[in-house]
């Protein structure tokens, strides 16, 4: 049940990419706009013309307001909308959030915000200049059962924590097609650059996930990379181990070579009391055990969670399972409190996503040395 305590008018954004045809542009479409906070207005959703126009029809958005250049967006929309969101692939990202900054435009990034720690830098001098607004989606942290997961670690239900497993097997770049082909990702994730585009991917969630439930600092890390699937020369496979603060192990594994995964984000907690289990393909429940042997599952309305039965996260009753979408549309409703100037700890800007890069660099460094590295 939703809130109707508080309206406010919706926010008017854009997008930059995200056409009809790209792998996050729908996602963002309709988790943008699901709880009304936000309306879509224009867009320069692709350089190519005829998906241009396709998305723009198909979403709803009038032609005259969907652009066929980044120059043509910018100088039209500039003072005509609340926040303007970017889509394209990684490597394009600095150059026009850059640019957004520069227009007085804020800025929502998918992430990962850019591929190495020197361009977010360059952005980060950008925003210092401008007094800019930037934030980045990490839409795992919209499940309400995360959020319930973060607040139960504070309360030391669990103790003192000591591990954390976390990882993200997927299988893109090892399955084949019905028709028995190889897999063909995007061209710019069949090359790997200062940091392999794996990390960028998935490594960014992992690492952003840990820091969100704990709020610990990496300390170092030892990892190994390989390669694994069928996309040559590029990394596709993970491990990785660091040390925290306040003694904080933990364990990462993220891979596009893991078949008979499409999506197996997974995250265990344990400490000195109890220990916790999530599983995304499975988001609405929160495997708990004890000191004494106990287990048992809460879900998402369970009347004894501290965070994840608020009216907010119960669009649906008991019984009816919230997913993937619902979780970024959670993250879309914190960003849009952020924008009309209210405190949001749920939101991410450019600290966030500078630690998330320095530390898979660090990922990438130790495992070509084969050597534990400082962070």
């Amino acid at each position: 049940m939703r809130d109707i305590s508080k309206h406010y008018p919706r926010l008017k954004i854009g997008f930059i990419g995200g056409g009809i045809n790209s792998a996050v542009g729908e996602t963002h479409k309709i988790a943008s706009q699901m709880d009304g906070s936000f309306e879509l207005v224009s867009g320069f959703f692709s350089r190519e013309a005829q998906t241009n126009k396709i998305t723009a029809d198909d979403w709803g958005v009038s032609l005259d307001r969907a652009y066929n250049s980044l120059a043509e967006f910018l100088e039209a929309e500039r003072k005509m909308l609340d926040a303007v969101v970017v889509l394209t692939p990684t490597p394009m990202h600095k150059d026009i959030v850059i640019s957004c900054i520069e227009q007085q435009l804020p800025v929502i990034c998918e992430k990962a915000l850019a591929v190495s720690t020197c361009e977010v830098e360059e952005i980060r001098t950008a925003l210092n200049s401008h007094q800019g607004t930037l934030l980045v989606t990490f839409n795992y942290c919209g499940y309400p059962m995360i959020r319930e997961l973060r607040q139960r670690i504070a309360q030391q239900e669990f103790g003192v924590i000591r591990q954390i497993m976390i990882e993200m097997p997927q299988e893109g770049f090892l399955r084949h097609t019905a028709e028995g082909e190889s897999p063909r990702p995007q061209n710019w994730r069949q090359r790997d650059g200062v940091i392999p585009t794996v990390s960028l991917d998935l490594g960014v969630h992992v690492h952003q996930m840990v820091d969100f439930l704990i709020g610990e600092t990496a300390l170092d890390v030892y990892a190994t990379h390989h390669t694994f699937g069928e996309v040559p020369h590029v990394i596709d496979t993970v491990h990785c181990i660091s040390n925290y603060t306040n003694e904080i192990v933990c364990n990462y594994w993220y891979s596009k070579a893991a078949l008979g995964y499409r999506n197996g984000l997974k995250i265990r907690v344990f400490g000195s009391e109890g220990s916790a289990e999530w599983i995304q393909m499975d988001p609405e429940h929160l495997r708990i055990s004890n000191i004494s042997g106990s287990s048992w599952t809460v879900d998402r309305t369970h009347p004894d969670n501290i965070v994840a039965n608020h009216a907010r996260y119960s669009r649906f009753k008991a019984g009816h399972p919230a997913g993937f979408i619902e979780a970024f549309a959670n993250s879309y409703e914190d960003i849009a409190a952020s924008l009309r100037g209210e405190c949001n700890s749920d939101v991410f800007g450019i600290d966030v996503a500078y630690q998330g890069l320095d530390f898979l660099s660090k990922v990438n460094a130790s495992a070509i040395k084969g050597c534990k590295v400082k962070i």
